[in-house]
């Protein structure tokens, strides 16, 4: 289970290479909408030990310290990436925050890019989706194509429809990263003709500029999951290849 500081690393990641994280949520807790049978961060109910947001004050301070001593060490950034431990846009300075962090990487690192790991729930919310247009890598997630399907691996609050979210992304007008986890689990395959057929028609709806396909890294709260190789990836994905989409595939 993670529980990281409000500006943590740089870390390696597997998608994002020297990736700069901000967690927006409470350092001993989490704060999320769904509640994904493979969240790294485990389940939301064992995350409520800390209610205390940071602010966007707080993280122009700690952001311009890590960014500042990093660029002192001569430490590279390739993204600074909102992440943590549950979903970035729950946080209501989160406008204020891409604003902020935009402006400070333009003075310490202008190179690096600014991405969001977001489960795409809150791209209806005007400010959350101005702010979302803002960054560089907005990185929105659909792992199921239907409603009864999401309830199984993400376990979504009350009151979510894939529709609903594949009607909101497509006011990027193909500007962003679609992402998906593949694993196996019991009652869900992303691999099976019910999840995968109907998973591609939404990307050819979207046309993202590039879907990023991956599968379980670490360990998950939900017992009995299994991972996809690239390989078997690779090949799931293949009619979407043929037809020129831009896919990263991470095992």
């Amino acid at each position: 289970m993670m529980r990281e500081e409000l500006v943590f690393g740089p870390i390696h990641s597997r998608r994002l290479g020297s990736s700069l994280g901000i967690n927006l949520f409470p350092e001993k807790g989490k704060l999320c909408n769904f509640d994904c049978i493979y969240c790294e961060c485990g389940w939301n109910k064992d995350g409520r030990g800390d209610h205390r947001l940071p602010r966007a004050a707080d993280l122009e301070k700690a952001l311009e310290e890590r960014l500042s001593a990093c660029h002192a060490a001569g430490t590279p950034i390739d993204s600074i990436t909102f992440s943590g431990d549950g979903e970035p846009t729950l946080n209501p300075d989160f406008p204020a925050m891409i604003d902020i962090t935009l402006r400070l990487r333009d003075r310490w690192f202008p190179a690096a890019r600014v991405s969001v790991l977001s489960n795409a729930t809150r791209v209806g919310v005007e400010a959350v989706f101005q702010a979302l247009r803002k960054v560089d890598n907005p990185i929105l997630k659909i792992d199921a194509p239907t409603d009864e399907l999401a309830a199984r691996i993400n376990r979504p609050a009350a009151g979510y429809h894939v529709a609903d979210v594949v009607q909101a992304l497509k006011r990027f007008e193909g500007d962003f990263i679609l992402q998906t986890m593949f694993l196996r689990a019991p009652g869900f395959d992303s691999g099976s003709p019910q999840v995968l057929r109907p998973w591609m028609d939404i990307v050819r709806t979207l046309r993202p500029r590039e879907v990023m396909v991956y599968t379980l890294d670490r360990e998950a709260p939900m017992q009995g999951l299994e991972k996809y190789t690239p390989e078997q990836m690779a090949a799931l994905v293949k009619p979407l290849l043929d037809e020129g989409f831009s896919i990263q595939i991470k095992g």
